[in-house]
């Protein structure tokens, strides 16, 4: 799997030494000229760039306009179409006008399934499947809760990251097991609870990449990881809100540490 950690400004040059790809979140440009000329220089470096329509931050997609916009200028290599949280149906019907309105952008098209039922969610994966090239299914559905609490109930009602944890590997199980997976197009996993989770992925190869703050924001926040667990909760706030942290000696010391334990969780080699 290829990983992308998102990272402060500061540290973003840095960032190429550990992360597979870049992965960049679009309203951070509106206030950010340096955080957008890091990504345009990476498309100079011949480097995989992600531009995500920052949905998770904002609680909806980033303006459409103004999303087009910077994916012309930016050109990435694959983008997030507009999607809407845990609802299928507007989904696919946000993904459908998209790509009537600009069918020509540059780029892959990444399509995000969403839902709040095992049905509904499959109904979407289906979709995108059919229609984007790329297929993402983020870490935190409610849903999750509901399959944890029938197929999982070793835990209890507030093993909340438990159960994404464990929801989403469930949930691609199903896919699997219901014979609805596509092994013949890329995957991409949205975001963590846990990062032992990913551990549980290695051997399938149609997932291709998963991006996650979660080290970074960890190490910000003076926490390190466990050695073949990573952490037992999840450091509060979200990168976005950290982009401009001015990093001490342990906070970098703490971020590198983070990242490299992250590596030995999927079986990948040190490249710091």
């Amino acid at each position: 799997m290829l990983v992308s950690h998102e990272t402060p400004i500061e540290f973003l040059e840095r960032s190429r030494k550990y992360n597979d790809y870049d992965y960049a979140l679009v309203h951070l440009f509106e206030t950010n000229p340096e955080y957008y000329s890091f990504f345009k220089a990476s498309k100079t470096l011949g480097r995989e760039v992600l531009l995500d329509n920052s949905i998770f931050e904002l609680g909806e997609a980033f303006d459409r306009e103004k999303f087009v916009e910077y994916i012309e200028e930016l050109e990435p290599t694959y983008y997030v179409v507009p999607d809407v949280l845990e609802d299928g149906f507007k989904t696919r019907s946000s993904f459908h006008k998209f790509c009537l309105a600009y069918g020509d952008l540059p780029g892959l098209k990444i399509g995000v399934v969403q839902g709040k039922t095992y049905q509904e969610l499959v109904d979407c994966y289906k979709y995108m499947s059919d229609n984007a090239d790329y297929i993402a299914i983020s870490f935190d559905y409610s849903w999750y809760k509901s399959i944890a609490a029938t197929k999982l109930n070793q835990y209890g009602p507030g093993d909340t990251l438990e159960k994404q944890c464990k929801g989403r590997q469930r949930f691609i199980s199903m896919l699997q097991e219901d014979r609805i997976w596509n092994y013949d197009k890329p995957h991409h996993l949205l975001g963590c609870s846990l990062a032992k989770e990913f551990k549980h992925y290695t051997q399938e190869k149609s997932i291709r990449s998963l991006d996650t703050s979660n080290p970074v924001v960890a190490g910000i926040l003076n926490k390190r990881y466990y050695k073949d667990i990573g952490l037992l909760d999840k450091p509060s706030g979200l990168l976005a809100d950290l982009i401009n942290a001015d990093l001490d000696g342990e906070q970098v010391h703490n971020i590198l540490y983070n990242v490299d334990e992250f590596k030995n969780l999927i079986d990948r080699v040190s490249c710091l």
